[in-house]
This record gives C-alpha cells, structure tokens and sequence, in this order.
C-alpha cells in the first residue's frame, strides 16, 4: 500500500532561520573631497591615507521562511547565486570606493564605504531577491556591523580584552560559607582572565560619511573608561566599585554598561548591549536598551504567527 504524502512531512510549512557565510576581500579610503588633506588626516586618521587598505571581509546573512515539501526555506545553491551575483562578484578585489554609485563621492547623496554603510546597502541589493531578516558584516575579527532593515540605524560592534584578577567573595560570609557558593573562585588570593569584551552601540548612518559615529572617539571612550583602568589589575582591590560589590563575570558587564552609557551619547550614539567573555566556557550579556539583536524580528514573529 502506498502512504498517502502528509503535508506535515519534512517540517513542511514550519518556520525556521537559515544563514548563508560569504567572503571577499576589497580595499577602500576614508576621504572627502569637500575637506582638505589635514582635516581628512584628522577625521579618519591612517583610514584617509592613499590609496587605501584592504579587508578580507566576511558577510553572514540571515534568512526567515517556512519549510517547503523538501524540507527547505530555500535552495542554497540560489541563496549561494543570489549571494554571488548582487554581492561579492561585485565587490571581491575591488576598491569600494569605485564600485557601486552609492560611493561615488562626486556626487552629495554618495558616501564614504564603511563597513555600517556597506552592510545597509549590501541589505538594498539582497532584499528583493532574498527573504532576509539580518545581515552581518565583519571587516576584521574585531569590528563588525550588524544591519536589520530599520532605516538608517545600524549596530556598530568593537571587540577588545584586558587581563585582570578578581576573587569571588561576599564579606559578611565566612571563607566556608563563599565557598560553598563560589567553590574555588572564592579562594583567599584569587585567579585571573583574560577578558574579551564587545560593545555594540547603535545609531542613524551619517548619509555622508557612512558612520554611525567616529570610530577613533569611540575606541578612545571604550580604552580610557575600561580597558586602561581594568587592565592588569586586581579587581576587588584596584577597582573601587567592586571593593563592595562581588566581580562576578555579570557584574563587571553591568557596571562596564553603567560607565559607558552616558559617553557614548556625548558622540552620537546609543550604547546597546555589552558582552564580556570571561572564559571559553562562560560570558555575560547586558542590554543597555531594549534587545533588538539575536531576538526574533518582526519579520520572523509575523512568520511565526501564520
């Protein structure tokens, strides 16, 4: 006897998210023709320098849909054409600045290609032919941008690390007492990391410089708060915040989050989320507003809801 086909069969008609990874490398310049050489050079520092640098650049694309009759949102050999056509066949060992009419400088509406501008129109080109939710765009290891359909506001996230010692104790308890809650972190002299932190800040792209905010003023906020205060120290001690309050791998995050805030605001932007990597095995994450990455977007929730 033959089975009768169920359209229940292979998830059909079941929402899920799939992603597609692609890489190119390309160079590009931050320089505009309206200012002078010494106010490019302070504006974009080594970025304006002539002719360029080069990135190897890598693209995740994050697409929602429901499961068809083979078990699929789509055919990745058409993510993977759509991918190569509209994107990276355009741009792979190309200079950015000469690619696409969106950079032509000459003109008033074109801008300077940074990553958070060339995530925004990278979504442009795609969005008609992909069914995406996100896309995310690492120029290297440690800078990416994150780009989820919402006008001209962006995510902009710098990766970092500082080396610190912190010992997990309450001081009212006795030495039994924190090591029954803390176990060996709660040991006299206490133990060391090598944190990573990313903070991810969120803001509208300048129409003509591409950026969510200078990216120097920012690096210098993220160095001078946390990174040359933390660096090499041992928290309980050296850090008067946690002189009463334990450093718990969450509580660092918040309070990093608490000492960011209000300067990040003073350059433009808004802080959105810090997440600091203690170890292989354990991070934390504080949302300084309300989360709008890695959550379900309102495209997928509409999906989901049918």
């Amino acid at each position: 006897m033959t089975a009768t086909p169920s359209k229940a069969w292979h998830g059909q008609g079941r929402t899920c998210l799939i992603s597609r990874r692609a890489c190119f490398s390309a160079s590009h310049r931050y320089s505009l023709p309206e200012l002078s050489s010494s106010e490019n050079s302070s504006r974009f520092g080594e970025c304006s320098l002539s002719p360029g640098h080069g990135h190897n650049y890598e693209l995740i694309i994050t697409m929602a849909g429901k499961l068809d009759q083979d078990g699929m949102v789509l055919n990745l050999s058409e993510v993977k054409h759509a991918i190569k056509a509209y994107v990276t066949n355009q741009l792979n060992f190309r200079y950015l600045n000469e690619t696409w009419p969106e950079f032509d400088l000459s003109k008033p509406e074109g801008c300077l290609p940074t990553t958070e501008a060339l995530t925004r129109i990278i979504w442009r080109r795609l969005k008609p032919h992909l069914p995406i939710v996100s896309l995310r765009l690492f120029e290297h290891s440690n800078l990416w941008s994150d780009y989820l359909g919402n006008s001209m506001d962006a995510f902009l996230t710098i990766r970092t690390h500082f080396a610190a010692a912190h010992r997990l104790a309450r001081p009212e308890l006795s030495q039994k007492e924190n090591e029954e809650i803390y176990g060996k972190c709660a040991r006299p002299h206490g133990h060391g990391h090598n944190y990573l932190i990313d903070v991810t800040v969120r803001g509208s792209i300048d129409k003509r410089t591409g950026m969510i905010c200078d990216l120097t003023s920012l690096q210098k906020i993220i160095d001078d708060l946390i990174i040359e205060p933390f660096d090499h120290t041992f928290l309980n001690k050296d850090i008067a915040f946690f002189e009463t309050c334990v450093p718990t791998a969450e509580n660092i995050a918040l309070h990093i989050t608490d000492l960011l805030n209000s300067p990040l605001k003073s350059i433009g932007v808004n802080l959105h989320k810090v997440r600091l990597q203690e170890s292989p095995n354990n991070a934390a994450e504080v949302y300084a507003e309300v989360p709008q990455l890695e959550t379900m977007p309102k495209a997928i929730e509409a999906i989901a809801t049918h």
